[in-house]
């Protein structure tokens, strides 16, 4: 029984190395693995749990400044906005209001929000560093780190604002065109958003060709996971509430984030394994394949952390002897 599993595992083996609809997709699961994604996703929805309502606040702040004298305009665009938070959009909405305060009081107020803010998106630099294998010497210190945060901060507000604007005119219409021009507007914004984001949250250098299917991907699952959390909402949150009072919500917007955050870093890990070329990689070691020999000199390169360090890798199919 032992010999023939093993026979199974080898002819499988060989089957996803020779095709690559499904050695491409084994690959990025397994640099998934290996860069421990699933961790960071953890703690990019940890930082953006804390950060989401700061973000708000400042966003809330500067929509009332901008529209001033247009509530209506303000508050639909508020309301469209939130409503892509499904767990917590209709909550935050009610109690999210603009920072008050004038001159000196009000500018220190909405820095700070956006100082809390900035920790997510950190965290993401930190993360799709770490995704690329970019050695630590390679990576920003703490000054161009927060203005690639800042950078990425204004556009996603104004992506936000935009998409929001799209939304607002897919639900007026009547039409199912309109409808549908609505949706592909919001999958269009999607895709830039995450497309500048695969850019500029690494120092690795990419071009538009390298981060657009990852940006794809990304744009579409975002989408589905949207309508998901709002399903999730409407069925299972809803019972839980009258058990777990407002830990129910708490819960579900932290496994919401976490879903995002995982979504996000699965589609630049196939960013970086369409570029780097690191498919097939072997089920069954030993032998490596050149895409896992190329891998694992990546991690190794990786761990540089001076500029006076070099690491020179050695990879073997089989360990040598103590």
């Amino acid at each position: 029984m032992t010999i023939d599993v093993k026979r199974r595992i080898r002819r499988a083996d060989a089957y996803q190395q020779h095709h690559a609809w499904f050695g491409f997709p084994f690959a990025v699961v397994k640099k998934f693995g290996d860069d421990e994604a699933g961790n960071l996703a953890a703690l990019v929805a940890y930082y953006g749990f804390f950060s989401l309502f700061p973000l708000l606040l400042a966003f809330v702040t500067v929509l009332g400044m901008v529209l001033h004298g247009n509530t209506d305009l303000q508050q639909r665009i508020e309301a469209t906005a939130l409503a892509r938070l499904p767990v917590v959009g209709e909550e935050v909405s009610r109690n999210v209001h603009a920072i008050q305060g004038s001159g000196l009081t009000l500018a220190v107020a909405l820095a700070l929000s956006l100082w809390a803010g900035l920790g997510v998106l950190r965290v993401m630099q930190k993360g799709m560093n770490t995704v690329w294998n970019v050695p630590y010497h390679h990576r920003p210190g703490f000054v161009p780190s927060v203005v690639r945060a800042l950078i990425m901060l204004v556009v996603l507000a104004v992506i936000l604002l935009t998409s929001a604007a799209a939304g607002i005119a897919g639900a007026g219409s009547q039409t199912w065109w309109g409808v549908a021009l609505g949706i592909a507007a919001s999958l269009t914004f999607n895709f830039v958003l995450f497309a500048l984001a695969f850019r500029v949250l690494t120092s690795e250098d990419l071009s538009w060709a390298d981060v657009w299917p990852g940006a794809v991907f990304a744009a579409i699952a975002w989408t589905i996971l949207q309508a998901l959390g709002g399903y999730y909402v409407s069925h299972q949150l809803q019972g839980a509430s009258q058990t777990y009072g407002t830990f129910a919500t708490v819960i579900g917007l932290m496994a919401w984030l976490y879903l995002g955050a995982q979504m996000t870093f699965f589609a630049a890990e196939i960013n970086v394994v369409r570029r780097r070329r690191l498919w097939p990689r072997a089920i069954v070691q030993p032998p490596l394949t050149e895409a896992d020999r190329r891998a694992l000199t990546y991690y190794a390169k990786q761990e540089e952390r001076r500029p006076e360090e070099k690491v020179d890798v050695l990879v073997q199919d089989r360990a040598s002897a103590p």
